[in-house]
């Protein structure tokens, strides 16, 4: 009973975080909607990542605790950048110069990329003789499947809206239209590439991820230090692409809750759970999850905030 106990642990773990990463996904697409910068958002919520982690890292992990070198300080400064800054500002930069939808389709490829990343480093194995490595292999097949049925495919609503709702969605698309058609292409073309490249960097963050854990095995150490990179990296970021300080006020309560939220669990407790899955069951297995934070985002947006659903979504 213990050993399965244990076994379903990571499991259980994954399940909650992608709850969790759902729930700061639906706070930041509306405070994103206020006008609120991106960058400001990443660097207001590593900071708080980092102030919340620390004194829970000095504490809980103080007797158990390997010594700190210059080698492991890199590989965190690197899992700062494809985990956190980077990742999330390209990621970011596709969603406005692509769709939501279409974003979505790259974040259920992270577990496609990861697996074809970690086969070089043997991370993962293929067998095709065995049913297992059959089953990576169709998995493989139908993740790819469904992020081109998403992206190219929308089919009709699920559900009906009112004629008031329907003519202000259609007003609002036609006059997306008109504004930004001689530059979609162009706009287009960019977000496509800050996508891909979101997605190649937020895979490497899995397979850095497991060499971290095998040589600082303190999640919540890393995970402070990590957020402490991360914070500096998107305010030099952000410093240098706005010069305007008055995005750095935060206005309303909405905003607060959504900075604190996505500090303290998005990108606090969720990327220690996230590691101690890494250390468990490896890379693939926690990046294999991706898909699941859209479907529970769906599952709040519909009812709650009455985001319209398609047939391919």
């Amino acid at each position: 009973m213990k050993m399965n106990s244990e076994a379903w642990k990571p499991f259980v773990a994954m399940v909650f975080i992608d709850f969790a990463f759902a729930v700061v996904n639906i706070l930041l697409k509306k405070v994103l909607q206020e006008g609120m910068n991106p960058l400001v958002i990443i660097t207001y919520r590593l900071s708080v990542s980092c102030v919340f982690l620390a004194p829970i890292a000095f504490f809980w992990e103080r007797n158990g605790r390997p010594k700190l070198t210059f080698r492991i300080l890199c590989y965190l400064f690197l899992s700062a950048l494809f985990g956190t800054s980077l990742t999330q500002y390209f990621y970011l930069l596709g969603i406005q110069d692509t769709s939501a939808t279409f974003a979505c389709a790259f974040i259920n490829m992270v577990p496609v990329v990861t697996f074809i990343m970690a086969l070089p480093f043997g991370l993962e194995t293929v067998n095709i003789k065995c049913n297992r490595g059959r089953a990576k292999i169709l998995g493989t097949v139908v993740c790819i499947g469904g992020a081109l049925l998403l992206t190219l495919y929308k089919g009709k609503p699920l559900f009906n809206y009112s004629q008031s709702e329907a003519a202000a969605a259609s007003h609002m698309v036609s006059a997306v239209k008109q504004n930004s058609a001689p530059r979609n292409t162009e706009r287009w073309t960019t977000g496509v590439i800050a996508l891909i490249v979101g997605t190649l960097f937020w895979s490497s963050w899995f397979l850095l991820q497991s060499k971290i854990g095998k040589k600082y095995p303190c999640q919540y150490s890393s995970t402070a230090i990590m957020t402490f990179f991360g914070a500096i990296q998107s305010a030099v970021l952000s410093l240098s692409t706005s010069q305007h300080s008055s995005v750095w006020i935060l206005k309303g309560n909405m905003q607060i809750l959504t900075v604190v939220f996505s500090g303290m669990v998005g990108s606090g407790l969720c990327f220690v759970g996230l590691s101690w899955c890494v250390k468990k069951k490896g890379p693939v297995f926690t990046a294999s999850f991706s898909p699941l934070v859209q479907i529970m985002a769906a599952m709040i947006d519909i009812p709650i905030l009455h985001e319209p659903l398609h047939v391919g979504r």
